[in-house]
């Protein structure tokens, strides 16, 4: 059964939706992190080092707890060079810039609620 004209016109419009909050997610996801920092680096390569060090003493001396502090620094340091926190990080606009949060709008889902009663409120009138 084909559709009418309103439901293809609304399936359309769903459809363009779907396609825009789509897109305004890859670049806000794609945006949400900046390139990591000179101190980022830093702090990482140096968590890195100083975690292999003790990791190493500790095998050597036999004392497992060194071991361990030394996986656990070597890991934060991997973790910082590839996931610095964001106030570590610069954006690409700048250096220390900070971006303006976006204006709340409305979801898809909450237009698409609002017609739907608007709808109700045009059938029961």
């Amino acid at each position: 059964m084909p559709l009418s004209e309103q439901e293809q016109r609304l399936l359309d419009e769903m459809e363009r939706g779907l396609y825009h909050s789509d897109a305004d997610d890859v670049t806000t996801v794609g945006a949400s992190r900046g390139r990591a920092g000179s101190t980022a680096i830093l702090l990482g390569l140096i968590g890195l080092v100083a975690g292999v060090a003790l990791l190493v003493v500790g095998v050597m001396v036999r004392l497992p707890i060194v071991g361990v502090i030394g996986f656990v620094a070597m890991f934060a340091g991997a973790l910082l060079l590839i996931a610095p926190p964001r106030r570590l990080t610069v954006s690409g606009t700048g250096h220390g810039h900070v971006d303006a949060p976006r204006p709340h709008r409305s979801s898809f889902m909450d237009s698409l609620g609002e017609r739907w009663d608007r709808r109700n409120d045009d059938d029961e009138h």
